[in-house]
C-alpha cells in the first residue's frame, strides 16, 4: 500500500476534486466535499501525505480520501490509484489479481472505458456516415470529434456485448454497467445506430453515455442517456466537468450551457468553462460540483445560457431558485433569435459564442424585470403588486452594497419618487429573512413572497400576508369591522374601491363583501352571504377567519373604526400621491403642457384631501 500512497501526491488526487489554495506552513485548503460548508475547512498536507478537515473531522490519507469521495471499497481505492500510477499488484496468495475478482466499480469503470474506445473507432466505420454528417453540419470536423471522444454505436443487436464478452466482461456485469440490457435470448446493446457522447466524472473516468437518435426509423426518444448505475448518478454529473475543471477553478467562473453540442461549440470558440447536465435539470448536487472548483470566492461567477424562447426564459426562472445557494454571483445570457450556442457559432463564428458570455446580465437583475413586464405600471395596483413581487429578489441579493443600488433601481423602474420607501422596504424584507433563517421556516402566512411565484404563479390567495406591514394590519383590522359590527363602519365602508385594499386576499374579501350587497346591509345572514359570494374556498376561509378574530381594542364603538376607515383611505390617498409624483418624474419637462396641468391639478385636490384627513379624521370621509 505504501507505493501507492507513496506514487501519487495527495494534492495532486484531491485537487482532479475540489479547488486547492495555500494555507500556510506548507499546507493547502479548499471546501470539504464530505459537507456543505462556506468558508474553507477541509485541509491538505502534501508533505504528510494526509487530509483533514476541521469542519466535519473527515480525515486520512490518499486512499481513503479516493474511498469516500467515490465511495470505493479498499481493494477498490487500491485498484484505482494503482492503476493511475502504473503499479502492477500482487496479492497475498500468490499470483496476479484474477479479473473477477476486481471490485464492481473499478470493473464497471473499466467496461465503460474500453466502451467509449469502441465508439470511437466505430465512428470512423461507412455505417457512420450518418453520424459524420450529423457533426460536420453542426460545425465539428474530426479533431473536436477525437478532442471530445465522441463515438458511434453501430445499428446491429448486440456489437459491443460481443466485444465486452471478448475482453472478459460477464453479461452481469455488462448489465449493470448499462451499457447492455437484457433482450429474448440475453443482453442486447442499449446504444444502437446513436451518436455517442462520453459522459465522465470529474475525475476524468467515463461513467455514462448520451446517445443522439440519427434516423427516422429509431423509433426511440432523441436523446438517451444511461440509466442510474453504482457509477453514474445523473444528479451528480455534468458533462464537460472533466474538460473544463481546471479553467473553471483558474477563471472563477462556469458557464452552464444546455447540451452536449452546446458544450462542444462553447469549448471550440474558446469558452473553455463551459459544462452541461446530463438529462436533467440544474439542481443542488451540481451546485456542489461547482462549488468546490470555485471556492465561493467574492469574485467566482456563474452564468447559465437560455434560449430565447419562453421555454428558455421559463428554464432561466428556475434556475433564479437556486441562485442563493452560490456564493458566486450568477448570471444569465440569452441567446439572440432562439438560437443555442452551437446554432450561434454555426450561423455567427466564434465571436459571437464570446460576446454572448461577455453580454450576461444578473439573473436578479433578469428576475426583476420579468417581474415588471409581468403588471401594468400605469397603474397603483399594478406598481403595487410589482413591487410586492420584486421586493423580495431584491432582499435576497447577497451584496449589501448591490442590494441596495437595486432597490434604487427598482424604484426607477416602478416610477415611485421616494427611492427611500423601497431601499427600506428591500433592507426590512432581508432582515426578517436572516431572522427567520436563524429560527427556521416562517408561518405560511407571514412569509414574504417568493420566487417561486413567477415561475408558476400561486392558488387565487395571492402573496402571503405580511401582518407586520401596518398598511395590511389595519386593512385587516378594518375588513373584521365591516364583517363583525358593519353598522360601525356603514356606510362610508362602501365607497371604498377594491384597490385601497393593497393585499391580493384583503382585496378579494372586500369584493365579495360588494357582491353580497356591502356592509350596510349587514343583516343576521350577513356572514353567510358574503361567505356565498366569495370566489373560491380560500376567500371563503378568509371571510370565516376574519368574522371570527377578535379585534385589537378593548373598546369597539365608532371613533375606533373611524380611525381605521381614516387610516386604510389616508394611505390609499398617499400611495396615489406618490404615484402621481411618480407619473410626473416620468413625464419629464417635455410633456404637454394641457396634460402636465391635469397631472398637477390632481396632485394638487389629493394633497389638500390626504390634510383634511389628518386634521378632521373621519369627518373628513
Amino acid at each position: 500500500m505504501k507505493a501507492v500512497r507513496d506514487a501519487l501526491p495527495i494534492d495532486a488526487v484531491v485537487s482532479e476534486y475540489l479547488q486547492l489554495r495555500n494555507a500556510g506552513g506548507g499546507n493547502l485548503k479548499g471546501l470539504c466535499p464530505f459537507h456543505d460548508e462556506k468558508t474553507p475547512s477541509f485541509q491538505v498536507s502534501p508533505s504528510k501525505g494526509f487530509f483533514h478537515c476541521f469542519g466535519c473531522q473527515e480525515g486520512g490519507d490518499v486512499i481513503t480520501f479516493v474511498r469516500k469521495i467515490d465511495h470505493l471499497s479498499f481493494s477498490e481505492a487500491v485498484e484505482r490509484l494503482a492503476a493511475q500510477a502504473g503499479i502492477t499488484l500482487r496479492y497475498e496468495e500468490g499470483g496476479y489479481n484474477p479479473t473477477h475478482q476486481r471490485g464492481e466499480r473499478i470493473r464497471l469503470v473499466e467496461a465503460h472505458k474500453i466502451a467509449a474506445q469502441f465508439y470511437v473507432e466505430q465512428l470512423d466505420s461507412p455505417e457512420a456516415e450518418i453520424a459524420r454528417k450529423f457533426l460536420a453540419e453542426r460545425g465539428f470536423d474530426q479533431a473536436a470529434a477525437q478532442h471530445f471522444g465522441v463515438g458511434y454505436s453501430p445499428a446491429g443487436w448486440d456489437h459491443l456485448t460481443r466485444y465486452l464478452r471478448g475482453k472478459g466482461f460477464s453479461d452481469k456485469e455488462l448489465t449493470l454497467s448499462g451499457l447492455s440490457q437484457e433482450g429474448r435470448r440475453g443482453p442486447i446493446d442499449r446504444f444502437r445506430g446513436r451518436l455517442m457522447w462520453p459522459i465522465r466524472d470529474i475525475s476524468g473516468e467515463v461513467v455514462g453515455f448520451g446517445a443522439r437518435k440519427l434516423r427516422d426509423d429509431d423509433n426511440g426518444p432523441k436523446y438517451l442517456n444511461t440509466p442510474e448505475t453504482a457509477i453514474y448518478k445523473k444528479s451528480h454529473v455534468l458533462y464537460g466537468i472533466d474538460l473544463a475543471k481546471k479553467d473553471i477553478a483558474k477563471s472563477s467562473r462556469a458557464v452552464v450551457v444546455e447540451g452536449y453540442t452546446d458544450v462542444m461549440a462553447c469549448h471550440l470558440a474558446g469558452v473553455t468553462t463551459a459544462i452541461a447536465t446530463c438529462g436533467t435539470a440544474f439542481g443542488g448536487d451540481h451546485i456542489k460540483i461547482l462549488r468546490r472548483l470555485l471556492m465561493d470566492n467574492a469574485t467566482a461567477e456563474v452564468i447559465f445560457t437560455f434560449d430565447g424562447d419562453a421555454a428558455g426564459q421559463k428554464a432561466a426562472l428556475r434556475a433564479f431558485e437556486d441562485d442563493q445557494k452560490f456564493a458566486a454571483e450568477t448570471s444569465i445570457a440569452i441567446t439572440p433569435g432562439g438560437m443555442d450556442p452551437c446554432e450561434l457559432r454555426l450561423a455567427e463564428g466564434d465571436e459571437a459564442v464570446q460576446q454572448l458570455v461577455r453580454s450576461r446580465t444578473p439573473l436578479f437583475e433578469f428576475a426583476i424585470r420579468q417581474i415588471v413586464k409581468r403588471h401594468n405600471l400605469d397603474t397603483p395596483a399594478g406598481r403595487a403588486a410589482a413591487l410586492d413581487e420584486a421586493a423580495p429578489i431584491v432582499a435576497n441579493i447577497k451584496n449589501i452594497a448591490i442590494q441596495h443600488e437595486s432597490a434604487v433601481q427598482l424604484a426607477g423602474i416602478l416610477g415611485i419618487l421616494d427611492e427611500q420607501f423601497v431601499v427600506k422596504r428591500v433592507a426590512q424584507l432581508a432582515r426578517w429573512a436572516r431572522e427567520r433563517g436563524s429560527r427556521g421556516p416562517a408561518p405560511a402566512r407571514a412569509r414574504a413572497r417568493t420566487y417561486e411565484t413567477v415561475a408558476a404563479p400561486a392558488a387565487p390567495a395571492g402573496p402571503a400576508l405580511n401582518l407586520r406591514s401596518p398598511a395590511h394590519r389595519t386593512e385587516r383590522e378594518l375588513l373584521k369591522l365591516a364583517l363583525q359590527h358593519p353598522a360601525l363602519v356603514s356606510p362610508a365602508f362602501d365607497a371604498y374601491g377594491v384597490d385601497e385594499f393593497t393585499a391580493p386576499p384583503y382585496a378579494a374579501v372586500r369584493s365579495a363583501i360588494e357582491e353580497a350587497g356591502g356592509a350596510a346591509q349587514g343583516t343576521s345572514d350577513y356572514v353567510a352571504r358574503v361567505r356565498d359570494a366569495a370566489p373560491d374556498d380560500t376567500v371563503r376561509a378568509m371571510v370565516t377567519e376574519l368574522a371570527v378574530e377578535a379585534i385589537h381594542s378593548k373598546t369597539v364603538d365608532e371613533t375606533y373604526a373611524g380611525v381605521q376607515l381614516v387610516q386604510v383611505r389616508l394611505r390609499a390617498v398617499d400611495r396615489r400621491i406618490r404615484d402621481i409624483q411618480g407619473t410626473l418624474t416620468r413625464l419629464g419637462p417635455h410633456a404637454a403642457p394641457e396634460q402636465l396641468a391635469a397631472v398637477q391639478n390632481e396632485l394638487w385636490v389629493l394633497q389638500q384631501y390626504a390634510q383634511s384627513l389628518r386634521n378632521r379624521g373621519a369627518d373628513a370621509l
